[in-house]
């Protein structure tokens, strides 16, 4: 079983400068529920079909399954997906020996940059870079598929300082 680990934190500075290189997203989800999503990506000229299980009590591990499929396929299957895409830039920039994942949202999610750090395991130690906020990894509105069902234009007024 692939367990992914991950942390979620705000964009708070200037990482344009580090950008190693970038590429738009498009996904959307064929189920979104509490606990597992099946979700429809396509990255530059490549289509994924990823399913996700709960994530664990600190919201820093959960079950992950990825498969690369015919981009034809994605389109397809994109059209299958419940209401609210995601639109997103995603840069990448190297930290030491880890790359973090910067996602520029647009749409409805406008406004909204989450830098994501996948790590081997929970105990995994990393280098925090200056343009890193505060960590959102166990609050579910940052999760993409709640991003897609309640976008941030509809609560980043509710957001603390």
């Amino acid at each position: 079983m692939a367990i992914e680990t991950e942390r979620k934190f705000t964009v708070t500075g200037d990482f344009l400068k580090d950008v190693t290189h970038s590429k738009r997203i498009t996904q959307g989800y064929i189920c979104a529920d509490q606990g597992r999503t099946v979700r429809v990506r396509i990255a530059g000229n490549e289509a994924f079909l990823t399913i996700k299980g709960p994530s664990d009590e600190k919201f820093w591990s959960r079950y992950e399954f990825e498969q690369k499929i015919p981009l034809a396929d994605g389109e397809e299957l994109i059209k299958l997906c419940v209401s609210g895409m995601i639109d997103k830039i995603r840069h990448y920039v190297t930290v030491g020996n880890h790359t973090w994942e910067i996602d520029v949202f647009h749409g409805d999610n406008e406004g909204l940059i989450i830098a994501e750090i996948e790590l081997e395991s929970e105990n995994e130690t990393f280098e925090t870079p200056a343009w890193v906020g505060r960590e959102v990894t166990a609050d579910r509105r940052y999760y993409n598929s709640m991003l897609s069902q309640m976008p941030y234009c509809k609560w980043k007024q509710d957001i603390p300082e």
